[in-house]
């Protein structure tokens, strides 16, 4: 059965074209049935009477008041600093938090040989002009169309396609796509990390080797264009940066790591020291070793 054709993604950037790559949905999780008095934090209300806001939210703002509270604890922040039931923080509490982070949080300076490791463990970060020559069928979001049937009926085909030949993929691009590529089978030719949207770099080209997936990817790929069955045909390796050149790079990644590592730590201590009710989160009884 043919499917329409709409006027595809306008200048090829469904492959080829910039955008902004799309945060990953929160999977949603059941509030406690018991909703009847608000969440707390040693006491401290997280929202108004008869409010109802979503598990993530509550975490925010479980996890903004116990800091609040620790560096009232710690001195840094006036013990007439009033909680918010809406989540946002006074001015002099935002900075009193920014102070006691700074002061508590011991994150370790990554010396050359632990940046040498992560150099030789992910290789292809740190490549240049590596290519991908991949295909792919878009389901074009437009104007009024149902985003929830139009995904099902893509990932319906990529179910049916997961162990297709380049011929048959070809032909369901040629039959389906709603991109003007669909002439070739959805060819996109050879393309660099440069010459694609974000969101389908990021997944054309492997970051780590266990990611340098070739034939038809596992999942649907979204971008603000639709709904994307991609099929990895070859790559071309780049070539490899001197470790020089990319060393300082390489800290600061692990220092981005060790700051949010240190931060889950300390927050899971201050829960475990808290009587929090209302909200689920982790809890420790000690510091772990950083």
């Amino acid at each position: 059965m043919s499917h329409p054709k709409s006027e595809g993604c306008g200048s090829g950037a469904c492959g080829c074209g910039g955008a902004a790559a799309p945060i990953d949905p929160i999977e949603p999780t059941e509030l406690p049935e018991l909703i009847d008095q608000p969440a707390t934090v040693n006491g401290v209300p997280l929202h108004g009477a008869g409010e109802s806001p979503d598990i993530e939210t509550l975490r925010q703002r479980a996890y903004a008041e116990l800091l609040r509270q620790a560096a009232q604890r710690g001195g840094l922040l006036a013990v007439g600093d009033a909680p918010s039931l809406d989540g946002v923080l006074s001015e002099a509490a935002s900075l009193a938090i920014e102070r006691l982070l700074e002061r508590d949080l011991v994150c370790p300076e990554p010396d050359a040989a632990a940046c040498e490791r992560y150099y030789a463990a992910h290789p292809a970060r740190f490549s240049q002009g590596e290519q991908v020559r991949a295909r792919h069928i878009l389901f074009a979001v437009t104007p009024g169309v149902d985003v929830d049937a139009l995904r099902r009926r893509a990932e319906a085909l990529l179910i049916t396609l997961r162990c297709a030949d380049q011929e048959d993929f070809a032909a369901a691009a040629a039959e389906t796509s709603n991109c003007p590529t669909l002439r070739q089978g959805g060819d996109l030719g050879w393309l660099h990390r440069q010459d694609c949207a974000p969101e389908l770099a990021g997944v054309l080209f492997a970051q780590d080797d266990g990611a340098a997936h070739v034939g038809v990817l596992p999942r649907l790929v979204s971008s603000r264009f639709g709904f994307h069955i991609l099929r990895i045909e070859a790559r071309k390796p780049g070539q490899l940066q001197a470790f020089a050149a990319v060393q300082s790079a390489i800290a600061q990644t692990l220092r981005q790591q060790a700051y949010v590592t240190a931060l889950r730590q300390y927050l899971n201590l201050l829960v475990g020291a808290a009587k929090v009710v209302g909200v689920p989160l982790d809890a420790a009884d000690s510091m772990l070793v950083q």
